[in-house]
């Protein structure tokens, strides 16, 4: 089984005094381009894109909006330009999978059944792979919609976070965001490990793992590690109230409740233990109503129990 891990981006994965992409793709081999959901790019900026990998970096494609979320799948001549365009971007930057992700607002009704099956009936992939999020449908695609899939061999994104393969394929594709709202979370080794299961139970020939929650970069280089060697690593220095008081001091503002505390830290992942990683909610919780004013006051309470 051919499984890559790594994330939705670049742009933030810091390393002094080095070029992004090219600090990404010494810590990973694959990547989501998420960019050209938003901007398309010109072709001198893919191409230094390609230049600036190793030969065997991978990367996928996000197609522009315009053809979901404006024309919504129409086979107009103005979305045919803009799907041919994706398709040479894929072609300069030698990528397997081009995205599409439908919004929630899309209803497929007869008409809009037909229009997509034109479009995709018209569009030339020359080899590359459709890989289609449903958004709105997480439980069960519309049937019409999995025959689609089925009939254009377009493979079924899913966040698996959250969801469970609904088609079988030689593919898994999963764009990975958490339980959080806007994305806002972190994974403990039990999600992870859940995530990684999931995807060896389909059997498929090739994984691709796209995680876009707040840490990303780590959760993804954990899964990594955890794919090479079964062993999750640790996310702090420190281990219990220590661990906690490591992510507090990264940015939590003061005076803060209790309620506060666990909504806006509780997400993060911490050192339970020197095999055990959860959610900083887990020790939050614990403590007693009340505005606290600084981090020391918040492990002193957290000692006394």
């Amino acid at each position: 089984m051919d499984i890559r891990i790594g994330t939705g981006g670049w742009a933030y994965f810091k390393v002094p005094g080095m070029d992004s992409l090219v600090a990404y793709s010494k810590a990973f081999d694959f990547v989501e381009v998420n960019s050209t959901f938003y901007q398309i790019p010109k072709m001198e900026m893919v191409k230094s894109w390609r230049r600036r990998v190793p030969e065997d970096f991978e990367f996928s494609v996000r197609c522009h909006k315009s053809i979901t979320h404006q024309h919504f799948l129409e086979p107009t001549s103005e979305v045919i330009e803009t799907f041919n365009t994706m398709i040479e971007i894929c072609r300069y930057l030698r990528s397997n999978f081009l995205h599409i992700s439908s919004p929630l607002k899309m209803e497929f009704n007869r008409e809009k059944i037909k229009s997509i099956r034109d479009l995709f009936s018209i569009i030339e992939l020359r080899g590359l792979r459709l890989v289609w999020e449903v958004r709105g449908q997480k439980n069960e695609l519309d049937h019409e919609v999995v025959k689609i899939m089925e009939d254009y061999d377009i493979v079924h994104c899913i966040d698996l976070s959250t969801q469970n393969p609904q088609i079988e394929s030689d593919i898994l594709y999963t764009r990975i965001f958490g339980k959080g709202h806007h994305n806002v979370y972190q994974f403990t080794d039990d999600e992870l490990a859940e995530i990684y299961g999931k995807a060896k139970d389909s059997k498929p020939k090739r994984v691709r793992k796209a995680i876009h929650a707040a840490r990303m970069y780590k959760d993804a280089a954990r899964l990594k590690v955890f794919h090479q060697t079964g062993k999750f690593p640790r996310v702090t220095k420190n281990l219990g109230v220590l661990s906690l008081k490591e992510v507090l001091m990264e940015d939590t503002k003061f005076p803060i409740t209790k309620e506060e505390l666990v909504e806006k830290q509780g997400w993060k992942v911490i050192d339970l233990t020197e095999t055990e990683r959860v959610h900083a909610s887990l020790l939050l919780e614990k403590l007693p109503e009340k505005i606290y004013q600084r981090v020391g006051e918040i492990i002193k309470e957290l000692k006394k129990r």
